[in-house]
């Protein structure tokens, strides 16, 4: 009897990387490039190529979701989304609840475009509003208004039965009592799913120079980052849409399919610029990476019929870290005895003293963080890893 691979606990899924938008924010870390001429021609033409490389290494495995990301995916010309999605269909059998979802902001949206993207096989929009309050939105780049974001908003959910949006909190000079309200008004807008992040100053960014340079006055304490978190699981849970990840909440069976893909470390392709992958073979379990620039990307795919840059073997060790980092974020946790067959078993005095800690929880063979060790999640794996 052959052993079953591990990849198959999480599903197979498609990443798909389109690197432009209309303006790059100054919080954003994601590999996204603004753009005066892009030749959509060219960019299908690479995507339709690296579906049909990846399919020669997959074939026959039952494909459960796709997701266009970037940048701002719904600047695509939608015939692209549709021939992609079409070959899609044609290279791989996909799951009877193939989940399509393809990231938009309300400034690409269009009643007809949307229209397009639905009939070309998207299934669901992921909508990145990111503010309901328009000074807010002007400090953190954003090129909508409220009022913008709410019409663009009831446009997707006309078109799509799944629509989720993005907020972010923790902002400058926010109370608690600002993000209540705040957090209140969107479950109200609400059909299944939101995305609630902390705002994070990352190095790279407009934000994170800014910062170094000693700007961005009227950031929260941790204190009170952390009070917001805390309340955002009251009110989120109180609407019926808990949190199953640690930024993000969903009514009963409206999770993210795809990205339980990640969290549950399934294998994925990642085609696109900056594009990262997991795919299992005979042999063993690779990481794989694509060049972050596009024009690196795309020229690299026409000229050598390949856009990978890297593809590494992970070994048992990497798998078991991978693994534990990506299911630790989910409230079902990680599955102690999956962890094991990749070659880890936690020590018994780190698990005793945090569960001591009110840190984390045992039920059977599944370790969970509890609503206290969700925040402070990375303090928790570092000391799972280290013991």
């Amino acid at each position: 009897m052959t052993e079953r691979p591990d990849w198959e606990n999480g599903g197979f899924g498609l990443y798909i990387h389109w690197p432009f938008c209309a303006a790059k924010c100054p919080y954003c870390d994601f590999n996204s490039h603004v753009a005066d001429t892009i030749d959509h021609t060219r960019w299908k033409s690479a995507y339709l190529n690296e579906l049909r490389r990846s399919a020669e290494e997959t074939q026959g495995r039952i494909l459960r979701s796709v997701f266009f990301g970037g940048g701002t995916p719904s600047l695509m010309d939608p015939d692209t989304v549709a021939e992609v999605l079409s070959e899609v269909h044609r290279l791989w059998p996909v799951a009877n609840d193939l989940e399509v979802t393809l990231e938009a902001n309300p400034t690409s949206v269009e009643a007809g475009r949307f229209r397009a993207f639905r009939d070309g096989g998207v299934s669901r929009i992921s909508m990145g509003i990111q503010s309901l309050k328009d000074d807010d939105l002007r400090q953190l780049g954003r090129l909508h208004s409220v009022d913008e974001a709410k019409k663009a908003f009831e446009i997707a959910r006309t078109a799509f039965e799944r629509v989720s949006f993005d907020l972010i909190y923790a902002r400058q000079n926010q109370s608690l009592r600002d993000w209540e309200a705040e957090l209140t008004e969107a479950l109200e807008m609400a059909i299944d799913h939101l995305s609630l992040y902390q705002l994070t100053i990352e190095p790279g960014t407009a934000f994170g120079a800014r910062h170094a340079k000693g700007g961005l006055k009227g950031l929260p304490a941790d204190s009170l980052a952390a009070d917001m978190f805390d309340l955002t699981q009251d009110v989120c849970a109180r609407y019926g849409m808990p949190a199953y990840e640690v930024s993000n909440h969903a009514r009963d069976g409206a999770e993210s399919r795809h990205n339980l893909v990640y969290w549950r470390y399934g294998d994925y392709i990642g085609i696109g610029p900056g594009a990262h992958g997991r795919i299992t073979d005979s042999r063993a379990r690779f990481a794989t990476e694509t060049p972050l620039a596009p024009g690196k990307w795309l020229e690299q795919v026409e000229q050598t019929g390949s856009g990978e840059s890297m593809r590494e073997a992970l070994s048992l060790e990497d798998q078991a870290t991978e693994y534990l980092l990506m299911s630790l974020r989910l409230n079902e946790g990680t599955d102690l005895a999956r962890l094991r067959s990749l070659g880890y078993s936690p020590d018994d005095d780190t698990l005793i003293q945090l569960q001591q800690e009110g840190l984390i929880d045992i039920a059977g063979r599944h370790l969970s963080t509890t609503s206290n060790g969700r925040l402070l999640l990375n303090a928790v794996l570092r000391q799972l890893l280290e013991a």
